[in-house]
């Protein structure tokens, strides 16, 4: 009997077991123990019936309990590869795998961009391209997306997003081979210089063989390459963007969108870390005159592998992106639990329809054109951007000048503060807004608090700056025996010193000069990397120091030191300015898609991007080349007959205007969006006053939309 109990339970136990599973799951598990471990994998993999759905299109023939396509479509689907669906693999279908993706995607775009940035300005000095030509080199991205983001959004908005981000993945990498194909090839342009920067034996011989067709190769190349970054950046970004909010809960949004911009700025610090060592200055420059044609060889031969390597990574995700279904799990759930929103730009459309052609597309532009809080809050992404691109085109120089800093250390300070500012600022923005739960009014309040405390720092940059260092024919006229603004003297007419070379060096009477033959010296020693320079006929005053042989050194390699100590306290305050103006970027987005129809929210997004070009990133270069331009003292001359870099600036001058128009633009985001806030406040009334809430849930709801 005890033996019979023995085996009956276990059989009732596993009777028990098998009544909770489900018939479903029991005959599944019945099965699995008999078929052999290679079938139990291959069924793991599920194939969708496309042959199905073709029959019930065709025959009509359907179950009473069918949902309609059109609701199908809009249902969440399995992660899968096509008509393969692996069940193990529907683990991953979640926001958090698709956002590492997404952002790896990200990184990568922002390691082009900053080694286009390093090509760019090599290519410019070794080809001697115009100012023309560099601009359209910088600008084609800007250019090429502001002609594609309607379409792509309007008509991207509709279908499936992550096949638009996929094809995005596969452009980074295409657009990737397309810079480093103008590097497989030597060098096209042959530079020869011999020089001796001490009087009397100052030779200079330049010959330049520049070839047309080679020039025009390098300039298409990058322009093609910068175009299809363009087309996709727009998807990356636009699209992106939408399929984010989409998917994630209303108040944490903003966490997302700062992680993805962040990463983009990551992506461009790695693009410069991995591409700054390998860029040397060029021979028309203070620092390396022993660098020749060796180095810029060594430069275009393993330049091309950083784009490959890009490249990988962009198509690294070109699978994983395409698995993601049109709606990852947990969409719809999430989407049902989001409020109601209002939307007040274009009310009088919410109920039409926008079809597929172009006729509807630009009458969904112009409903958006035609709302003053959406122009508004579009200008304000503007104005913000004019800060950055002036901060990165500036700062850099600025630094070099103010503080007497050679140009590599002034470009790495230049990045230790403005790529983590920004980074931080954007991330940190995203984060205080989706932790205290604000919504379209408290995202505003949140933009012009911040946009203000940034105008505190702008104020007490203007003060902190360095007093000029003496500098012969600059600023100091050869003691009375030279005119300022003319480096020749009567102690260096005899010397044929050309302006083509800046070498720096400190005389002993404290006074710098624009090279040791313009300071007069006709012997120069090097020990131990040291070099010093003697018998300089332009140096009768000061100190005098021997070198171990006996000989009077009277000048030294750089500039003279400045005795200035305000540099941290210039880099603290240039850190807080730009990180609370990166504040406002996150606010901002999320606002433009609270205030928009869901249907409209992709095509309002690639609409500010077109504001952000015409207004920002495109005339933002321009303006701030122009100050440079307007500040600047002395002009080098090339040998090629050019004219070349400014060497010297009037750094009050330049301090004035630049900090002047970023202070004006932060000026610029309090009032747009101080005028967005009003408009939004008089159109919430209305809403109020039209769809009167009853008494109950008055409060409750007034709390969640005014934030």
């Amino acid at each position: 009997m005890r033996k019979a109990r023995a085996k009956v339970e276990p059989l009732a136990a596993r009777a028990q077991r098998t009544m909770r599973a489900g018939p479903g799951e029991a005959e599944e598990a019945r099965k699995s123990r008999k078929k052999p471990w290679y079938i139990r994998i291959i069924t793991l993999i599920k194939f969708r019936n496309f042959g199905k759905k073709k029959r019930d299109k065709a025959g009509g023939i359907t179950s009473m309990t069918e949902k309609p396509q059109v609701r199908n479509e809009q249902l969440e689907g399995p992660c899968g590869l096509g008509c393969i669906v692996i069940r193990s693999c529907q683990r991953f279908n979640n926001i958090h795998c698709f956002l590492i993706f997404y952002c790896t995607l990200v990184i990568s775009q922002g390691i082009v961009f900053g080694l286009v940035d390093l090509s760019i300005d090599t290519l410019r000095r070794s080809n001697h391209l115009e100012n023309i030509e560099s601009m359209v080199l910088s600008s084609s991205y800007d250019i090429s997306s502001c002609l594609v983001v309607l379409f792509i959004t309007y008509y991207g908005g509709r279908g499936n997003i992550p096949r638009w981000i996929t094809a995005s993945s596969f452009l980074i990498g295409f657009g990737s081979l397309l810079f480093a194909f103008p590097f497989f090839h030597g060098k096209n342009y042959q530079l020869t210089v011999e020089t001796e920067d001490i009087c009397k034996e100052l030779k200079t011989m330049r010959t330049c063989k520049k070839s047309i067709s080679s020039q025009s190769k390098y300039v298409s190349f990058f322009i093609l390459g910068q175009t299809v970054q363009g087309i996709a950046g727009m998807s990356l970004y636009g699209l992106g963007t939408c399929f984010l909010d989409d998917s994630v809960a209303t108040y944490s949004a903003g966490i997302y969108l700062g992680i993805v911009d962040a990463s983009l700025i990551i992506g461009y610090a790695l693009g410069y870390a991995i591409g700054a060592p390998l860029v040397k200055p060029s021979v028309n420059s203070t620092f390396d005159k022993s660098i020749g044609d060796s180095n810029n060889e060594y430069w275009l031969q393993t330049w091309w592998i950083r784009f490959v390597f890009v490249s990988i990574i962009a198509w690294s995700t070109l699978i994983p992106l395409s698995c993601f279904p049109r709606h990852i799990q947990g969409t719809e759930r999430i989407k049902a639990r989001k409020q109601k929103r209002p939307h007040f730009l274009g009310r009088k459309y919410k109920d039409k329809e926008f079809e597929t052609s172009i006729r509807d597309l630009f009458a969904s532009v112009w409903v958006l054109m035609k709302s003053p809080m959406f122009v508004c809050l579009s200008l304000t992404r503007a104005s913000e951007s004019l800060v950055l691109v002036g901060a990165a085109e500036f700062l850099p120089i600025y630094l070099e000048h103010q503080f007497f800093l050679t140009p590599t250390e002034a470009t790495i300070l230049s990045g230790l503060v403005l790529i983590p500012g920004a980074a931080l600022g954007q991330l940190l923005g995203g984060i205080i807004v989706s932790k205290l739960h604000m919504y379209c009014k408290g995202h505003m309040t949140f933009v012009i608090v911040t946009s203000a405390i940034s105008l505190i720092p702008v104020l007490f940059i203007i003060f902190v700056h360095c007093n000029p260092i003496p500098f012969a024919g600059i600023n100091e006229d050869y003691g009375g025996t030279g005119q300022l603004g003319n480096l020749t003297a009567p102690c260096n007419s005899h010397c044929r010193c050309s302006s083509s070379l800046y070498s720096a060096v400190c005389g002993r009477d404290d006074i710098g000069y624009f090279s040791p033959c313009f300071a007069g010296c006709t012997y120069s020693k090097t020990f131990n990397d040291d070099k010093t320079y003697f018998n300089c006929s332009c140096i009768n005053e000061g100190l005098t120091t021997s070198d171990d042989q006996g000989d009077f050194i009277d000048a030294r390699p750089g500039t003279c030191d400045a005795k200035c100590y305000k540099l941290p306290l210039f880099l603290v305050l240039t850190f807080s300015t730009i990180v609370f103006s990166c504040f406002s970027e996150i606010p901002i987005i999320l606002t433009i898609l609270r205030t928009v129809s869901d249907k409209q929210r992709s095509l309002a997004l690639g609409m500010t991007y077109v504001i952000l070009r015409v207004f920002g990133s495109i005339p933002g270069p321009i303006v701030f080349k122009m100050i440079g331009e307007t500040s600047c003292t002395f002009w080098g001359t090339e040998g090629c007959g050019k004219t070349g870099s400014c060497w010297f600036y009037n750094t009050t001058k330049m301090a004035y205007l630049f900090l002047g128009i970023c202070f004006l633009c932060k000026v610029f985001t309090i009032i747009f969006t101080a005028i967005a806030f009003g408009l939004y406040k008089c159109l919430l009334k209305e809403s109020n006053n039209i769809m009167p809430i009853p008494l109950k849930n008055l409060k409750e709801k007034k709390k969640r939309i005014d934030l």
